[in-house]
C-alpha cells in the first residue's frame, strides 16, 4: 500500500550457500560468503527499518515471506528472471513510477558503510534534482535516486566493472544531478580485512 511519495528500493540475493558473494568467497569459501552476506542483509535492514518512506524488498528469486524484512514494513517483490541488472532495475523503478512514487531510490544489500542519514540526505537532493548517484570505490556506484525515468542508465552497461559509473555519468549529463559521498561496497576480502566487524569472520575463515 502506498502511503508515500517516497520509494526506497532494496535489491537482494536469496542467502543460499554458494550462490552469493562469489568473488569474497574464492578467499573465505563459501559458508563465510554467507555469513557476511547475512550480517550485510542484517545491517540493510537495520539502517532501513525505521525510515519515513515506502520500502520494497526485491528478491533475486522467490519471495520469502518469513524472513527478517518484516511484512508490515517492507513490500516484498520479486527481480524480473534476466541476466542483464539494468533491466532488473529499470522494472522495478518503472513499476514504481507507475505506482505514483515521486522519488525513488535504490541501494543493494552488501553496504557496510552506508547510514540512516546517507539515504535521507539522497531523497532530499533529489527535491531539486532528477538524479542522485552514491559511487562507490570500485567504479561502480551503491544508490541511484531518480525523480523520473532514465531509461539508457540502464543500458549497454557491463555491470560489475569499473566502466559503470563513468557510463552512467554520461548518461546524465543531460539532466540535473548530484553526487554522494563515495562508499566501499564488499565484493572482495580486501573490502573487509581492514574493517574491525568483520574481523570475527576472517579469523573463522583462517581457522578453516
Amino acid at each position: 500500500m502506498k502511503t508515500s511519495n517516497n520509494l526506497l528500493l532494496i535489491f537482494t540475493r536469496n542467502p543460499e550457500l554458494g550462490k552469493v558473494k562469489s568473488r569474497l568467497a574464492a578467499d573465505v569459501g563459501n559458508e563465510i560468503a554467507l555469513e557476511v552476506y547475512q550480517f550485510l542483509l542484517n545491517h540493510t535492514k537495520k539502517i532501513t527499518e525505521n525510515l519515513n518512506l515506502d520500502k520494497q524488498v526485491w528478491y533475486s528469486q522467490n519471495i520469502n515471506p518469513n524472513d527478517i524484512w518484516d511484512n508490515n514494513t517492507y513490500n516484498k517483490q520479486e527481480q524480473i528472471q534476466c541476466e542483464d541488472l539494468g533491466n532488473r532495475m529499470r522494472y522495478a523503478f518503472d513499476k514504481g513510477f507507475s505506482m505514483g512514487y515521486k522519488k525513488i531510490i535504490i541501494i543493494g544489500s552488501d553496504l557496510y558503510d552506508i547510514s540512516p542519514q546517507d539515504i535521507i540526505s539522497a531523497f532530499t537532493k533529489l527535491e531539486n534534482k532528477q538524479a542522485v548517484i552514491g559511487p562507490a570505490t570500485d567504479g561502480g556506484f551503491y544508490l541511484l535516486g531518480l525523480t523520473t525515468p532514465i531509461p539508457e542508465i540502464f543500458k549497454n552497461k557491463k555491470w560489475g566493472t569499473s566502466t559503470v559509473l563513468p557510463d552512467t555519468l554520461t548518461n546524465l549529463e543531460k539532466y540535473t544531478f548530484e553526487l554522494l559521498e563515495e562508499r566501499n561496497d564488499v565484493d572482495y576480502v580486501s573490502d573487509i580485512e581492514s574493517v574491525d566487524v568483520f574481523q570475527p569472520f576472517l579469523r573463522k575463515a583462517i581457522k578453516k
